[in-house]
């Protein structure tokens, strides 16, 4: 059973919250892979195949990731913030989930690191590796929810055709 890896996202910015919409999916298609790595490799070296496929979503997440999070909290978020959005509470989950997110995708990264580099983990680090992968994928669908539910559908009510074509211009030229 092969390893799919998705396709690499659109680059057109013209329609910001489709763009976070596709980040959200390779997302998730990342995840989906750490999780069957983990669960059908463990107490066994990777091959190269699931090598290869973490190294990719490991990066991904390091780039791509950090780059959606930097994308919705220097500009999507301040924007409704400014608005008067009664999305408040719910920005502030995000955000939160954002920190919490990157904490563990840390440990997640470092605990595959070692399985790659001594060809195996540990039992207590295998269990380790199991809880945080399942709770990075817990969370960034919980966080996708929540985002694509309660706070783009403000987010396209609230802000006009012009501050979302800002927003979109604000990631196009952070990116090059």
């Amino acid at each position: 059973m092969a390893i799919q890896i998705g396709a690499k996202p659109d680059s057109d910015f013209d329609d910001p919250i489709g763009m976070l919409k596709d980040c959200h999916r390779r997302i998730e298609s990342f995840l989906g892979i750490l999780c069957v790595v983990v669960d059908r490799a463990q107490g066994r070296s990777l091959t190269d195949e699931e090598r290869d496929a973490v190294k990719a979503a490991l990066q991904y997440f390091r780039t791509g990731g950090q780059r959606h999070t930097a994308d919705e909290e220097e500009s999507l978020f301040p924007r409704l913030r400014k608005s008067n959005a009664k999305s408040f509470e719910e920005i502030d989950r995000l955000e939160d989930d954002h920190h919490e997110a990157n904490d563990l995708h840390g440990s997640v990264e470092r605990l595959f690191s070692t399985w790659i580099e001594s060809a195996g983990l540990g039992f207590e680090e295998t269990l380790q590796l199991l809880s945080q992968t399942a709770r990075l994928k817990q969370l960034y669908s919980d966080h996708i929810q929540v985002e694509e539910t309660i706070v783009f559908a403000r987010a396209i009510q609230v802000l006009d055709s012009h501050a979302i074509a800002a927003i979109g211009t604000e990631f196009r030229f952070r990116r090059k």
